[in-house]
């Protein structure tokens, strides 16, 4: 559920009215939290924590205490003397008594060789207008170790200096790597910008915390939400219960692409995966494809509306040579069919069709240059949010989905929630990522889930494989390439099976 701020203070008072104590609450979100520290960074380093003088520092220093034991070495940063917290983060300090170092100035101390994590525990939603200026001489700090030393910063519940209902950032608001956000999502967190003071959002769950009050026409995708989305296979199963895709893509110098979307589909568990490609392109990509796909030379693309498939992937690299019969496919297939990329600028110059496969089983992909040439041919549109938009796309075409591409990828489709993705980070801005996600759609779609369902799904996996490289190949996220996701696309799977964040 997303949430105002007001409406997640009445449901801790709903919870404090029934007996659960704050103490109780801390303790399993400063657990939660630590979860978060072992998934995001599982080699212990220096956890420097950053302490305000409420119940964020008290959940921060909860979890600094879990991590003891994982070999982290502790440090503070207090905002103000330590007998002016309140009594709970107060007492969690004393607990830590000679664990913690308390520094004076955490960007000029020399930290021991290995990662640096910073926690944020500075403010949390009951916070309004401009940080006090304590606070901002340590959250420079924090943004500084950052940028100088990359550390990885880690907020509690929201980012100190970030309005939690409406997503404005006041001067030196705290630049999270990942949001540990307590319980509910708050709606300033999902605001255009917001994600830059954001960055990926973990949620933490506190089952004492269930809200019924909130933003019903959005979710968030976390692995509770996709896990029952995710298909199910039957011990008895065969390869075409597992999904026929036909991928229209690449052209003499954009074979890359149609390479992507194959494995793509592949690694996402497609049973069965067709590349149809035209004669003159058949001899340059057949080498270099998986063995598992088949590569199908024809005349024209047309040829596919007489073909058995369950899934279509058109667009990534295709060019623009045969756009009068690519522009028959999106008008007549009957498949579900991701359009992405090429197909999507060929749409955008013909808005009649655009209009006429409203009510056809497509999911476009746009980024966001390909979503202002679609948006040329709607007024208006100037000044909306990013959820506004998609929105706005879909509202009268039933059977449309539209993925935006972006920090904080959104999910639009008539009738259902809007949806936020989670996962991913600034690595993932380079070329071949659409190309993966086309493919893994595409395969999600062919095993029967609703456009909807196939595009989260496909936006949380693309994106957690992106992490799963950096963290298991102990690489920078600046060396990861699409194909780098593709190798990551099961474990990332499993993640999901197993409710990682």
């Amino acid at each position: 559920m997303i949430v105002t701020c007001r409406q997640m203070q009445q449901c801790e008072e709903v919870a404090f009215a029934r007996g659960v104590s704050a103490a109780a609450l801390m303790e399993e979100a400063g657990r939660g939290i630590a979860d978060v520290v072992r998934q995001f960074a599982p080699r212990a380093g220096s956890l420097v924590l950053f302490l305000g003088k409420g119940n964020n520092a008290g959940d921060a220093l909860v979890a600094a205490r879990e991590l003891i034991a994982d070999g982290w070495q502790l440090y503070a940063r207090l905002s103000g003397e330590a007998t002016a917290m309140k009594a709970l983060p107060r007492a969690h300090l004393a607990v830590l008594g000679s664990h913690v170092r308390i520094l004076e100035d955490a960007t000029a101390f020399d930290f021991p060789a290995g990662p640096i994590v910073s926690l944020d525990g500075l403010l949390g939603i009951g916070a309004q207008g401009p940080m006090r200026p304590e606070l901002q001489v340590l959250a420079r700090e924090m943004n500084t170790l950052r940028t100088q030393r990359h550390a990885l910063t880690i907020a509690m519940d929201i980012p100190s200096g970030l309005d939690g209902d409406h997503g404005d950032a006041c001067e030196d608001a705290v630049e999270a790597d990942v949001t540990a956000v307590v319980a509910q999502i708050k709606a300033g967190l999902l605001e255009d910008g917001a994600d830059h003071y954001v960055g990926r959002i973990a949620l933490v769950t506190l089952p004492a915390l269930s809200q019924t009050d909130g933003d019903a026409q959005a979710e968030v995708l976390t692995p509770r939400l996709l896990r029952s989305w995710l298909p199910h296979r039957a011990n008895d199963m065969h390869k075409g219960d597992a999904g026929r895709v036909g991928i229209l893509a690449g052209s003499p110098g954009f074979l890359g692409a149609a390479e992507l979307a194959c494995r793509g589909a592949i690694r996402a568990g497609a049973g069965l995966v067709t590349l149809l490609v035209k004669e003159d392109v058949y001899p340059l990509i057949v080498q270099r494809l998986p063995a598992e796909v088949m590569v199908k030379s024809i005349d024209d693309y047309r040829d596919v509306l007489e073909m058995r498939f369950d899934a279509l992937a058109i667009g990534p690299g295709l060019g623009f040579a045969h756009e009068k019969e690519i522009i028959e496919v999106l008008k007549r297939a009957k498949p579900r069919t991701i359009v992405d990329a090429d197909a999507l600028t060929m749409l955008a110059q013909h808005p009649e069709v655009l209009d006429e496969t409203g009510r056809l089983p497509r999911l476009m992909t746009p980024h966001p240059g390909e979503m202002e040439r679609l948006l040329r041919n709607f007024p208006g549109w100037h000044g909306m949010s990013r959820r506004m938009l998609v929105e706005s796309l879909t509202e009268t075409a039933p059977g449309r989905t539209l993925l935006l591409k972006g920090t904080r990828t959104v999910i639009a489709t008539h009738g259902q929630p809007t949806l936020f993705n989670t996962t991913g980070h600034a690595g993932m801005a380079s070329g071949g990522m659409g190309d993966v996600l086309s493919g893994v759609c595409a395969t999600f779609a062919a095993q029967h889930l609703t456009l909807h369902q196939a595009a989260g799904l496909g936006a949380w996996v693309c994106g957690r494989a992106a992490e799963r490289f950096v963290i298991h190949e102990r690489s920078a996220m600046e060396a990861v390439g699409a194909s780098d996701v593709t190798d990551h696309l099961g474990g990332a799977l499993l993640d999901l099976k197993e409710g990682r964040f």
